[in-house]
């Protein structure tokens, strides 16, 4: 089928009065079904009580004296930004300072805010450019505000709503990347130049100052603070994983003179360079997923005689580095589990490089407290089981302090985890977790949940949900959730196995999972669910046409489904580095095959499916899955349901309301088909 025989592109429109009358009805048929399920409305209370608890974390951020936090429960929907201090925040009762209550602010002004975040003037903290959306999609308006006034900065800086990024140069001055008109966005509607913004002039008038092309993803110039120097570089997106970078140097941009796949990171007087894959230069060849580190006036010297910091080991992989004011935290997965190297430099020694025993067990995030000012870092512990607990650390002191915790949000009495291999089709290994209880009789007859992404080198990793808990766990479900090919849980040749033409290997990794899952007699195809959202979305609709013999339910959130038009869609344009071309031939000719959209046929008996998506997202386009349900219903299709949220972006929420609804509605959907006797 040619994309302009395409007989439901009018779902495509996004806020057609036609399409929208057809997603009410859906959303009503769909409504009336599951939320007269028993245990509907129970469970959606208790989601939205976790939600709204005063027991869950206030994560904050420093920013000078200030610890900053963005809240939302049951009397602030949309979000309250407050502060508070240290020692305050030690406490088991913070005492908290109203920055911005955002549910008062969208009452004043008449809009539907959601929040986005500030950057904040470094180094002194007084200022912040606040990013708004409405109805929570990508664009955003952009504001200045006064944190000591708490205010908005009547006059300030103000970018219309777009898809913008901004940093300040300095107090009066901003760099700016947004919409100005035609000709200033990429393909994929993302700024292509950015432009230098004076205070008081207008913003129309702002001077070029970098740009990149039309064919590239995006291209950005921005400002920042670091080690005590305002900084400043750019980058040309290329495409997801190719990309130009410069550097601001003797009042000029200085391109970094690297292969496009090398990512660059500054960590004070350091250039950081993790190639994705082997760089080879005259000293040596570096190899893939390495991290290495150089003096920024020697590279620009052509010096590429790289300190090694990171080496790539089998079944592991480079996640990441956090810097402090003396070190440079490097984090490694090894077999999709947290461990840490802390790596410092001195004229004399070089770079010296010593284990650090990060607090608590199971995944482990660190990141800096204070970078600029001190060695203290906060660790975020997590499993599937235990609830999060927050620690604040310092590098060179033995012990961390205990912060905050969650509460046992769900019985986890009498529950297991374990880590499980399956086999792929290629004969290459695929771990996944699995959560159960310690007694299961392997009889097959257990509602399972498989979840899943396999895309864009993104790891899965064990955390504490109590979504999942609650929902799922608590009443006798297993959960699994996969490591397949298309992430990053082994390095960039983990990725790189299942991209394009070879994307089907990550299908056939997660097809593995479940028949491992079913030979190991935890469950039975007609008690195997599967879940995934955005990727993962695609990933579980070419699970309901690739095999639905395997599935008793499919949910797909937020899914890309047609894959001959997604690059037409949105932001779908920067997703070809990881997908094809389907506007070449050759490309569509093996791309079709995971095209959901395209594979689905009317004599083929498929398992209940729930698409979910939103209105407001503008990243994956809403006609992805509206498109596919409304092909699946002419064909005559049973147990079809869909949900579209008229506002809440690419999460699929705008609030805590609206999510702990969404968990409901999918959680109700796969008890209702899982849980279902042996025929």
């Amino acid at each position: 089928m040619a994309a302009d025989d395409d007989p439901f592109l009018w779902l495509e429109d996004i806020d057609g009065e036609k399409a929208l009358a057809w997603v009410r009805e859906r959303n009503a048929e769909t409504k009336a079904i599951l939320e007269s399920e028993p245990g509907f409305e129970s469970l959606n209370q208790r989601l939205l009580s976790i939600f709204q608890s005063d027991a869950k974390i206030p994560y904050v951020t420093a920013r000078g004296e200030w610890l900053y936090n963005f809240w939302q429960d049951e009397t602030y929907v949309r979000g309250l930004w407050r502060r508070t201090t240290l020692d305050s925040y030690r406490t088991t009762t913070p005492e908290w300072e109203t920055v911005l209550d955002l549910d008062a602010l969208a009452k004043k002004e008449n809009e539907n805010w959601v929040w986005k975040g500030p950057t904040v003037y470094e180094p002194d903290y007084d200022r912040a450019l606040l990013r708004l959306s409405r109805g929570g999609g990508d664009a955003v308006v952009i504001r200045e505000f006064d944190l000591e006034k708490s205010t908005f900065v009547e006059g300030g800086f103000e970018v219309p709503e777009a898809k913008s990024n901004a940093s300040w140069l300095d107090r009066d001055t901003l760099l700016v990347g947004t919409d100005f008109g035609e000709g200033s966005l990429t393909e994929s509607g993302y700024p292509r130049t950015t432009r230098l913004w004076k205070r008081g002039t207008p913003l129309e008038s702002a001077e070029l100052v970098f740009e990149g092309k039309v064919s590239d993803v995006s291209a950005s110039a921005y400002a920042f603070w670091h080690r005590g120097k305002r900084r400043r570089m750019a980058y040309r997106g290329i495409d997801f994983y190719n990309t130009e970078e410069f550097l601001w140097h003797d009042d000029d941009w200085v391109r970094l003179e690297k292969p496009d796949d090398v990512e660059v990171s500054l960590a004070g007087e350091h250039l950081l360079f993790h190639p994705r894959k082997d760089w080879e230069t005259e000293a040596r060849t570096w190899a893939a997923d390495s991290l290495l580190a150089m003096e920024t006036d020697r590279f620009l010297a052509g010096d590429r005689n790289f300190d090694l910091l990171y080496e790539p080991k089998p079944r592991s992989a480079y996640k990441g580095f956090e810097v402090t004011a003396s070190a440079i935290i490097i984090n490694e997965l090894a077999e999709v589990k947290d461990r840490f190297t802390v790596a410092r430099f001195s004229k004399e020694t070089g770079w010296q490089r010593q284990p650090l025993d990060a607090p608590g067990s199971g995944s482990v995030g660190i990141s800096a407290f204070d970078s600029e000012n001190s060695d203290r870092y906060w660790a975020i512990v997590t499993d599937f089981l235990t609830p999060t607990t927050l620690y604040l650390a310092e590098l060179g002191q033995p012990e961390a302090e205990k912060l905050k915790s969650l509460p046992d949000f769900f019985d986890s009495t009498g529950l297991l985890i374990e880590q499980n291999q399956a086999t792929s089709a290629d004969g290459t290994r695929i771990p996944y977790f699995l959560v159960r209880p310690k007694d299961l009789p392997l009889d097959g007859t257990h509602p399972t949940l498989l979840y899943g992404y396999g895309g864009f080198e993104v790891s899965m990793e064990s955390s504490y949900s109590a979504s999942v808990g609650a929902a799922w766990l608590e009443r006798g479900g297993v959960y699994a959730l996969a490591n397949i090919r298309g992430g990053g849980e082994f390095g960039p040749a983990w990725h790189q196995a299942a991209l394009k033409e070879n994307r089907q290997r990550a299908y056939d990794d997660f097809i593995a999972v479940g028949e491992d899952l079913i030979a190991r007699g935890f469950t039975s195809s007609d008690h195997l669910g599967v879940a995934g959202g955005s990727n993962g979305g695609l990933l579980t609709g070419n699970m309901l046409v690739q095999r639905p013999d395997l599935f008793g339910a499919v949910v797909s959130m937020v899914p890309l489904l047609d894959m001959r038009r997604f690059n037409q869609l949105l932001a779908g344009a920067s997703w070809m580095a990881e997908y094809g071309d389907p506007d070449d031939p050759e490309q569509w000719a093996w791309l079709k095959n995971y095209s959901p959209y395209h594979q689905v046929k009317a004599d083929v008996d498929y398992p209940p499916v729930l698409f979910a998506t939103s209105t407001r997202d503008d990243r994956v386009h809403p006609g992805h899955a509206r498109k596919m349900v409304a092909r699946m219903l002419e064909q005559g299709h049973q147990d079809v349901f869909y949900y579209e949220n008229i506002e809440g972006g690419h999460g699929g929420a705008a609030n805590l309301k609206q999510s702990a609804y969404l968990y409901a509605i999918e959680y109700t959907f796969l008890w209702r088909f899982l849980e279902k006797a042996d025929s």
